[in-house]
């Protein structure tokens, strides 16, 4: 038998986010269905920071069309961070209704530009959410965000881990990461996750560059880092070029193969509903070269 170095049992996640308008829609369905040919574990929709009723009902209607197509678990992203507990409650067991069993239970962006202060009506905080996924519907998969690199509003490491430890500690089954380009960083990060006590999966979230500069915008604002060596790479290169799209294949092999080499299993992917990158890598994997 042919050694693999790329495990023959890998598994992905892929994760996508509803589009605004009816073409849009199309292109997503037509991507959903390029990516079923390489057996993704799970497919991941995000949800609106804003809350509102209208991002509910879109996201509802996302998952009932992408199921026609797929029988693939599909996650939803769930935020708690700008509605009141009732209307969260109320839209998770719309969800269970709907037959979805997995949830990414996620705090969210807040409306008002003000550190987060606890409010009567809402989930103080995301462990606080978690626990009420689990008193609510104790059969519902749940994963939350880590930070390899520490959240943009937490005032240390230390603080950040212990804050996903309580959500661990309510019960969530999983944690899917921030991204990140420097292997190194979720390495080290995963020993002091698990020094703290976490034996949940730990599944890293690499973004593909389509981008270069956008994507070093939108690194700042989840103080992801931008190693040197990519600003070196990239300079010049136009985006959406073909040496552009070499260039990030080759960033995300080199993730992957590191990775792999220290025993990870699984990985999330942020694919910003693309699909040449993202197809091409689920490829590359599953032929396990």
């Amino acid at each position: 038998m042919t050694a693999h170095f790329i495990p023959e049992d890998i598994s992905f996640s892929l994760e996508v986010f509803p589009p605004k308008t009816e073409k849009s829609l199309q292109n997503l369905l037509e991507t959903v269905k390029s990516y079923m040919q390489f057996d993704p574990a799970a497919i991941t929709i995000t949800f609106g920071a804003s809350g509102t009723k209208a991002s509910e009902e879109q996201l509802r209607s996302i998952i009932k069309q992408i199921r026609t197509l797929t029988d693939t678990p599909i996650a939803a992203h769930i935020t708690c961070g700008n509605r009141s507990r009732r209307s969260v409650d109320e839209m998770l067991q719309d969800l269970w209704d709907d037959g979805v069993r997995h949830v990414v239970a996620l705090r969210g962006d807040l409306i008002e530009q003000t550190p987060y202060k606890k409010h009567e009506e809402r989930y103080e905080r995301s462990y606080d959410f978690v626990a009420g996924i689990k008193k609510q519907h104790p059969e519902m998969s749940v994963y939350v965000a880590g930070y390899p690199e520490t959240h943009p509003e937490s005032p240390s490491e230390n603080f950040d881990i212990d804050h996903m430890k309580r959500k661990v500690d309510a019960g969530a089954d999983g944690i899917l990461t921030q991204f990140f380009f420097d292997p190194e960083v979720f390495l080290n990060w995963r020993d002091k996750v698990e020094k703290r006590g976490m034996y949940v999966p730990l599944i890293p979230g690499l973004l593909p560059i389509m981008n270069f500069p956008k994507m070093c915008t939108m690194a700042k604002r989840c103080n992801a880092n931008v190693p040197d060596f990519l600003h070196t790479m990239f300079d010049g290169v136009k985006p959406g070029s073909l040496d552009h799209h070499l260039l990030a294949m080759n960033v995300l092999s080199h993730q992957i193969t590191r990775l792999v080499e220290h025993g990870v299993s699984h990985f999330h992917f942020y694919t910003m509903n693309e699909t040449l990158l993202t197809k091409h890598l689920c490829k590359w994997m599953r032929a396990g070269f």
